[in-house]
């Protein structure tokens, strides 16, 4: 099987280590930044106590460390405890069909391992570290003797926009590039809550772009929906409530993006568009910085990749420059066929006019 893109870059990184800061680190950090490994240099903080040591544990193949604590901006900052959409959350919530389950399972959840509790984002209930002292993250940075982080992200549950505020004016001195952040589709107009509006105004005064956005939607206890997975949480259908946003610098950018990165830097920013499944990003990065990436790696060979990416369901895939030619011929592969309906559509039109005959 020919190589990914990220594992072409992986491969071609010299002195430069993939930096990743998981804050909400439950779970284990995603799979898809494991193609760094060995260079992979790891901190995970999370609120469980008990899951920071399991992740420990666990760890094999990168240089991670685990931290318990609650992440948080420094005692006596103005905005500490502010940022919250609890208020509003607290009334849309209990409405929503998983809370339903949850009180449905509550006797079953309090008697469950640590591992299922986890599963079921049960946290609360782990043993937790101590919360009266904020963990504020750039500092713990700063005390570990971290230069440079490649990669941030955030998803604590509720006070994650004030974590996002410790950041403020430090991105530089960490030399970030991209962020993923747990956002909240309710909320008010006040410019301090945990509100997608705030996040969005916030990365773009840091000179960070938005590149790619998932919604999840909660059904109502009222009609609930089926849920997506095997836990209670977001379900087929029902109201935008939550979501993940991706930001980045744009180098590419006629403008350029404010910011001095080297070949590996901006190569490593390549393939987190790529993991993004955004590798049209990717492709428009290694074209405008060809000559840098060359040293690094065989740059067609790479762009052959991203174009494998972009055809994930075509038996013989075309190589980026056939691709490239068949879009500049308006080919009709890159269209939906007239009358074309996908086989997913048909089946369910099928059951509906098998259980609604006369509709």
């Amino acid at each position: 099987m020919a190589a990914s893109f990220a594992e072409i870059v992986a491969r071609g990184l010299k002195a430069e280590p993939f930096t990743l800061v998981d804050v909400g680190c439950s779970g284990g950090i995603d799979p898809r930044w494991r193609v760094f490994e060995p260079r992979l240099k790891v901190l995970g903080i999370d609120a469980s106590e008990g899951e920071c040591r399991r992740l420990a544990g666990l760890e094999r193949g990168a240089d991670a460390e685990y931290v318990a604590g609650f992440a948080g901006l420094p005692e006596g900052h103005p905005h500490r405890h502010k940022t919250s959409v609890a208020p509003i959350g607290d009334l849309i919530q209990p409405r929503f069909s998983y809370m339903r389950t949850r009180e449905i399972r509550q006797a079953w959840l309090a008697k469950a391992p640590h591992e299922e509790r986890m599963r079921q984002n049960e946290w609360q209930t782990t043993e937790l570290a101590e919360a009266t002292r904020a963990l504020v993250v750039p500092d713990l940075l700063a005390e570990r003797g971290w230069k440079t982080v490649d990669y941030l992200k955030i998803d604590i549950d509720r006070d994650d926009f004030e974590v996002l505020l410790s950041f403020d004016g430090r991105f530089e001195e960490f030399g970030l590039m991209a962020v993923q952040l747990e956002v909240m589709f309710i909320g008010s107009e006040s410019n301090l809550q945990h509100s997608f509006h705030n996040t969005d105004r916030f990365m773009r005064r840091q000179g960070f772009e938005l590149f790619d956005l998932e919604v999840r939607r909660y059904s109502s206890r009222a009609l609930p929906g089926p849920y997506v997975w095997p836990t209670p949480a977001e379900t087929k259908f029902g109201r935008p409530f939550m979501g993940e946003a991706y930001y980045a610098l744009d180098p590419a950018a006629a403008k350029g993006c404010g910011r001095e990165l080297d070949a590996e830097r901006l190569a490593k920013l390549a393939a987190i568009f790529s993991l993004w499944q955004v590798p049209d990003a990717a492709a428009e990065l290694v074209l405008a910085k060809r000559r840098l990436f060359e040293p690094l790696f065989p740059v067609d060979d790479a762009l052959d990749a991203l174009a494998a990416q972009a055809q994930p369901f075509t038996l013989r895939r075309q190589s980026y420059a056939q691709y490239m030619a068949a879009f500049e011929r308006d080919s009709p592969s890159f269209y939906r066929p007239e009358g074309y309906v996908p086989l997913r559509e048909r089946l369910a039109a099928a059951w509906r006019g098998l259980v609604w005959p006369r509709r």
